[in-house]
């Protein structure tokens, strides 16, 4: 509801040419009353309302500005994602009149808790924090309505956590996130806990290893995701881009003379890469990173290694077999990306890198 009577009694006023002597006058009131009416110091009885929308031909609805909002359940929930999307607090109020209106709806229950968690996040606000947990363990209860593939009782169970953490409930949030943590998606965050907040080190190492080799294969996914957006719109320059930027974090995990498990993944790149770069004429880089390819697969080859354990600031012991897609050997896998890649010319110069 908006009510807008002040700008809307001068603009109606203005729109027929009347001087405010003239509408009080035409009211039977005086000039300072039409004055005081539009600077919003005071608002006309109920008679004089209804007699200014007749003289201005108007519904008394659309002079008080009064805008009608749809209170039905979808158009609440949607105006309360807009409040969560501008970050605009008055959400709060209007997650307060939703509950009340529909407190077994999902939508607004989740609605209504993201609100009270972002203002309590950002403000440092224990009561709504305490208030979005509460009803975040609603929503869990209702989420056989949920409709978003997105959210789940994993995702609301995170938020949960974050929540306690900040309530200075540590123990619970990390209760929290072990529960909820299907091949080890909240590693990163249990680490940071135990290491920061909970001082417990030793523990939080082991965590932090899984999470940074789950890290370190998804970046490996990612890019090779975005290497084929690249390689198929032809824009070579963005490919060669996000494969160094891939190539230099996963150098930085291999220790110094020892085979890494992901010299495969880090081989086949670096023959894309040489795809890349003969694409921009770049022929010499090419080379280069075969030559890189060459001698990463002649490495592994030699001695194979697929303990994560191998990797820089890893302590945790884990055996991964995850990359064996690539191909039998690291060289396997090298051939197989320039197949893939169907170019006679990096098949002719990775032939001649052999040769060298």
């Amino acid at each position: 509801m908006k009510i807008d009577l002040s700008e809307n009694i001068r603009a109606m006023r203005r729109a027929r040419a009347l001087t405010q002597q003239q509408l009080a006058d035409a009211l039977g009131v005086t000039a300072g009353a039409v004055y005081k009416w539009e600077a919003g110091l005071s608002a006309p009885d109920l008679s004089l309302l209804v007699e200014l929308a007749d003289l201005f031909d108007t519904s008394v609805d659309v002079l008080l500005g009064y805008e009608a909002r749809s209170n039905r359940q979808a158009d609440t929930a949607a105006r309360l994602r807009g409040y969560l999307l501008s970050r605009d607090s008055a959400g709060l109020a209007e997650a307060n009149k939703a509950l009340i209106r529909y407190p077994n709806s999902f939508d607004i229950v989740y609605q209504s808790a993201l609100l009270y968690y972002l203002f309590g996040l950002t403000s440092g606000d224990k009561p709504l924090l305490r208030r979005s947990v509460e009803l975040m363990e609603r929503a869990i209860l209702l989420l056989e309505q949920n409709t978003d593939p997105k959210i789940s009782e994993i995702s609301i169970t995170y938020d949960m956590a974050v929540a306690n953490m900040e309530l200075g409930e540590s123990e619970r949030a990390l209760e929290l996130l072990k529960s909820a943590n299907p091949r080890g998606i909240n590693d990163d965050a249990i680490g940071q806990y135990l290491a920061g907040i909970c001082n417990r080190p030793e523990e939080a190492a082991e965590y932090l290893s899984t999470a940074l080799v789950s890290a370190s294969a998804a970046l490996i996914r990612i890019v090779n995701g975005f290497m084929n957006v690249y390689f198929k719109r032809e824009d070579y320059a963005s490919g060669e881009a996000v494969l160094k930027l891939a190539l230099n974090f996963l150098a930085g995990l291999k220790s110094e003379g020892k085979s890494s498990l992901f010299d495969k993944p880090c081989a086949s790149f670096y023959a894309c890469l040489a795809y890349a770069q003969m694409k921009l004429g770049k022929m010499d880089a090419a080379r280069a990173s075969l030559l890189s390819a060459k001698r990463l697969t002649e490495g592994f080859d030699k001695s194979p290694d697929y303990s994560a354990d191998s990797l820089r600031f890893v302590t945790a012991s884990m055996r991964q077999t995850a990359f064996d897609g690539l191909g039998g050997t690291a060289m396997e896998a090298v051939v197989n990306a320039i197949k893939a890649l169907e170019s006679e010319r990096l098949s002719s110069l990775w032939e001649e890198t052999g040769n060298e």
